[in-house]
């Protein structure tokens, strides 16, 4: 029996909550044991995790490679294709979680509705993302320090060991805790961003100490697209389609909203809300921001090739060569400082990711079921052990040799990111064929998918182009690595045998079989969640009555944004 408690204001409410599974959910789960997340992530919380999740360095810094690679048109054209194929992963996720929030999130969704096989394969392959990704965020956090504080001063494992105790105390201190930091954090997130924009807007109009009204200049000279590999129209098509990767990168962590279902509150309403205003945040953080910086700096700039060099610090940003270029002092300081705090909130919501989602294979049985006790906070606390001890894989890189290889790890990052994009769409799917086979009404969703399955359609034959095509480039001859550069293409195309072998091997291992529309399970744990949302509704208004003058500002001026 796990408890929800809403607090808010000095009125609190304890409502208890019976958790159910399905049998498939049930897994080998050992009796006897807590095992129960909470509910209490509010709908701020889950909207600005959501916001945080999109907004990372992959924006910040990666931008700056893929510009001197092809050119601002090139990334700005790549960027707002992606963030669409993202807005699309995300409906048809925020359809599914918003019939059924399942504690054990993509997992459980992809177990139900397609294949006890497919929930095993996307299970692992997200978590090994967010067990590689973790140590690499360390990394980052170390050598933005080094900005300041160079090597041979301070051994980059300290700062690594103090990121990692930190992150690991804020996700023990239990998700409500965890909420309220990510929530401060993502704020200063969206301020940060909406600053750079206001910034690169004034700089582009002439309104930097350099007085140089730049406007669409460098759109001009030296132009819109640059060339890769070869020249004329196939080197710009080139180097247009090597910025896909960049994208795709910035964009993985946006569907981690999923992940918070189990513990956020009245999912039926945090979750879609946040999902639809992704298609928002997107637009202005995503595509506006790569729009002026490409205003700001020519892709043939000797600080953008330059920067493009450096590690994941404020100098590898083009915003600062924008900033730079324009000849304002202190505030590359100012920034790489932000830039710091990005890169601790990415690693605290990737361990926090990790966490969760392990626990959910446990859950199901899919792993030990040591994995899914919980203390009396609703913390798992074996699993936040498990993946804080691999999150040491960042001391590799305090070694020079190291490296070289780890980077190659980090490779897979975006591959296994495509690799969940692409099950969540197949899911998708399959619970649209399950919903009709049920003959489910649109009326009883809490949330439709806008573009419906013709959405998921066509942005599961994008994602799976870019999977085949992402490191096209190791097939081309370089003066670094001659004709074919065997060690990217074995990291880059890992992940895709990798998913399949889980898949076929747990098919085989088990005798699972794919599931039958008219046979999925839309059904359990709904009575409970609708049960649960009633209670909820009835508590909210009772405490908006109460506090109705208290929370008007909010409601008025700032919830909106939030």
């Amino acid at each position: 029996m796990g408890v929800m408690d809403y607090k808010d204001d000095g009125l609190s409410t304890e409502m208890p909550i019976k958790n159910e599974l399905s049998a498939t959910e049930e897994g080998t789960m050992t009796h006897g044991h807590n095992t129960s997340l909470q509910r209490d992530l509010k709908a701020r919380h889950i909207t600005m995790i959501a916001i945080g999740g999109a907004i990372g360095t992959g924006l910040i810094i990666g931008t700056g490679s893929a510009l001197a690679k092809a050119g601002p048109a090139s990334i700005l054209i790549s960027y707002s294709v992606v963030g669409f194929v993202v807005y699309l992963v995300m409906c048809g996720l925020g359809e599914m979680a918003s019939w059924l929030p399942l504690p054990s999130g993509f997992t459980g969704y992809a177990t139900r509705f397609v294949d006890p096989a497919m929930g095993f394969a996307i299970g692992y392959t997200y978590w090994f993302k967010y067990i590689i990704v973790t140590p690499n965020q360390l990394t980052a956090g170390a050598l933005v320090i080094q900005y300041w504080i160079d090597a041979e001063r301070v051994n980059p494992g300290v700062w690594i060991t103090v990121f990692l105790v930190c992150i690991v105390c804020i996700n023990y201190f239990g998700v409500k805790f965890f909420g309220e930091f990510e929530f401060w954090l993502s704020s200063f997130k969206v301020i940060v961003i909406l600053g750079l924009i206001l910034l690169s807007f004034i700089l582009m109009l002439g309104g930097g100490p350099d007085k140089d009204r730049k406007g669409f200049r460098y759109w001009k000279e030296p132009g819109a697209f640059n060339t890769y590999i070869d020249d004329g129209a196939a080197g710009r098509f080139y180097a247009f389609w090597a910025t896909m990767v960049s994208a795709t990168f910035a964009y993985l962590g946006t569907e981690l909203v999923g992940v918070t279902v189990g513990e956020a509150q009245n999912p039926r309403k945090t979750i879609p809300r946040a999902i639809k205003l992704t298609f928002y945040r997107i637009v202005v953080f995503y595509v506006v921001s790569v729009l002026l910086v490409g205003t700001l700096v020519p892709y043939n700039s000797d600080e953008l090739i330059f920067a493009s060099k450096q590690s994941n610090s404020a100098a590898a940003s083009p915003f600062v060569v924008a900033i730079v270029l324009a000849k304002i002092p202190v505030l590359p300081h100012i920034l790489n400082a932000c830039i710091l705090l990005f890169v601790f909130s990415a690693a605290n919501s990737d361990l926090y990711i990790a966490t969760r989602t392990i626990y959910g294979l446990a859950k199901e049985g899919k792993a030990p079921a040591l994995l899914a006790r919980t203390d009396k906070r609703g913390v798992p606390v074996i699993a936040l052990g498990l993946c804080s001890a691999i999150a040491c894989l960042a001391y590799m890189n305090v070694s020079s040799d190291s490296k070289t290889v780890f980077g190659y790890f980090v490779d897979l990052v975006t591959i296994f990111g495509l690799l969940t994009w692409v099950s969540l769409l197949v899911t998708h799917i399959y619970f649209v064929r399950a919903r009709k086979a049920q003959r489910v009404p649109e009326s009883d969703l809490a949330y439709k998918a806008p573009f419906g399955v013709i959405g998921s359609y066509g942005a599961l034959a994008f994602c799976i182009l870019i999977c085949f095509t992402k490191s096209y480039d190791v097939f081309t001859y370089n003066e670094e690595w001659g004709h074919f550069n065997y060690k990217k293409f074995i990291t880059a195309y890992l992940g895709i045998p990798l998913y399949l072998i889980l898949i076929f091997g747990y098919k085989f291992t088990t005798g699972s079989k794919s599931v039958n529309p008219h046979e999925a399970d839309l059904w359990t744990g709904k009575e409970e969640i609708d049960r649960e949302e009633q209670e909820f509704l009835a508590w909210k208004a009772a405490h908006e009555e109460q506090h109705a003058g208290a929370n008007w500002f909010y409601r008025k001026f700032v919830s909106w944004l939030f």
